[in-house]
């Protein structure tokens, strides 16, 4: 075999070869990493919400004067809301998901009085309407939505106590009681002092994520409360039968401006229009690391073809002996795929300790999960095709110098 020629002669002209060593070794660390956070961010913009998205929407008011009847207002709007055609459901809330401006509420614990809970969630109130759960098309797994009886009506004006009844999501009754298989009639406490109040688990949704999505799976620890929450400011949530969203919210917007003339209307917008505004980072730090990724594995390829074919041309003398004593020239492409094979290897060895180190770092300062042992596999196999490509053409070009011309002195 010709590994030994081959070594003998990169360690007479070792500047090549480590150049394209580290080029490599510097390729494959970032490509790694690059890939893994690209897979991160796509597969956190892409979760699902537990919402019917593609029909929801809200529209959201606010009064440049002081309003009395807000409850009776509010009533009014979404009798004219659900009176439009193609209105499946509406309801007041307080936050929707992905609305980013949220309620939370920390220290959740299953014992009263346990202070050292860092379980938080953020707050639904499912206000006048229909409930929160058609509105928004969530999927209820465990239990019931709330009765017409049990919702409060809560002023902050005034000094009232929360609802002792809620709907959790999945991901939150997991979390306060890890060993139940059932979680409805469940009671934990809010505030975790000794004088928190409880309250008991009515139904339980897959899942509705947060307002931020934070991309930890605290994203959908959510609580929902039967509150109606006597404010000015007003958001309604409504769902609308598939195709009609455009055309409906159209009319519930028309309808509602015509209702009153002392209140603005601050926003309209789709639930698809919300998930994009919140992953735009995301999907433009995905998109950039895509084309760094692409640019450095071109940059990597070129150098290689630049630096196999220097390497041609310096030894055509010698390829043109070897070509004259009965070398083949599958021998010629055989020697120059072999010595990449080589300097590639070399370059992926210096490469995986790089890649581990840069996610290492990544770890510690971005919070990020660690690298999959996967990812630094397939970067390896994609880095010695991407060697071998790069060199096939110059070592054909190579073997097909006859003997005399290569050979030839100037």
């Amino acid at each position: 075999m010709e590994i030994r020629p081959i070594l003998s002669a990169m360690m007479r002209n070792k500047t090549a070869p480590l150049l394209i060593a580290a080029q490599v070794a510097l390729t494959l660390a970032i490509v790694c990493n690059a890939l893994y956070i690209i897979r991160d961010r796509l597969s956190t913009a892409a979760r699902p919400t537990g919402a019917d998205e593609q029909n929801l929407a809200e529209i959201r008011f606010y009064p440049h004067r002081q309003i009395n009847d807000i409850a009776d207002m509010q009533r009014r709007d979404l009798e004219a809301i659900k009176a439009i055609p193609g209105v499946v459901a509406a309801t007041w809330t307080n936050q929707v998901p992905l609305g980013q401006s949220s309620w939370n509420n920390g220290g959740l614990t299953a014992t009263r009085g346990d202070q050292n809970s860092n379980l938080g969630a953020t707050l639904y109130f499912n206000g006048m309407g229909d409930s929160l759960i058609d509105t928004f098309g969530l999927t209820l797994v465990e239990g019931r939505a709330f009765e017409p009886d049990e919702f409060q009506e809560f002023n902050p004006q005034l000094d009232q106590s929360q609802p002792s009844l809620v709907i959790v999501t999945l991901s939150l009754a997991k979390q306060l009681f890890p060993d139940a298989s059932s979680y409805v009639g469940k009671v934990f406490y809010m505030g975790g002092g000794d004088d928190a109040e409880g309250v008991r688990i009515v139904g339980v949704v897959e899942r509705l994520q947060s307002p931020s999505a934070p991309a930890s799976a605290r994203a959908e620890d959510s609580v929902i409360f039967p509150i109606h929450y006597i404010d000015p400011f007003t958001r309604y949530s409504v769902r609308t039968e598939p195709g009609s969203q455009d055309r409906v919210m159209t009319q519930v917007e028309k309808a509602l401006l015509a209702l009153r003339n002392d209140r603005v209307l601050l926003g309209k917008r789709t639930f698809v229009e919300y998930r994009a505004r919140r992953y735009s980072g995301e999907n433009m730090m995905a998109g950039l690391l895509i084309a760094v990724t692409v640019f450095l594995l071109l940059i990597t390829a070129s150098g290689i073809v630049g630096m196999a074919s220097l390497w041609v041309n310096q030894r055509r003398k010698q390829i043109g002996v070897r070509r004259a004593l009965g070398a083949r020239r599958q021998d010629i492409i055989r020697y120059f795929l072999l010595e990449n094979v080589l300097i590639t290897t070399g370059g992926v060895i210096a490469g995986l300790a790089l890649a581990l180190a840069l996610n290492n770092f990544l770890v510690s300062e971005l919070e990020l999960p660690r690298l999959p042992v996967t990812y630094l596999g397939l970067t390896m196999l994609a880095m010695w095709i991407l060697g071998l490509l790069a060199v096939l053409g110059p070592a054909w070009r190579a073997a097909a110098v006859p003997p005399a011309i290569a050979t030839r002195t100037a």
